[in-house]
């Protein structure tokens, strides 16, 4: 079943640069981390597993891919 995402409160990732690269996500859902392209605020949201989110936000922060 889709996450009914009406109504949600987004934010820019911190690690959204101000060229345009922004990366939005929306808290407070049960085991999901929903995230969206601030560019394109209608268009479709890609939801992950809140532990593979939070996985891949430490791996980011921890430098595992590089400067992003």
């Amino acid at each position: 079943m889709p996450a009914d995402l009406t109504g949600a409160q987004w934010r820019k990732s911190s690690y959204s640069n101000g060229q345009g690269g922004c990366v939005e996500v929306s808290d407070g859902h049960a085991n999901i981390v929903p995230v969206r392209d601030s560019k394109d605020p209608d268009g479709p949201a890609l939801i992950f597993p809140a532990d593979a989110w939070q996985a891949f936000a430490r791996a980011v922060a921890d430098g595992e891919f590089g400067n992003v």
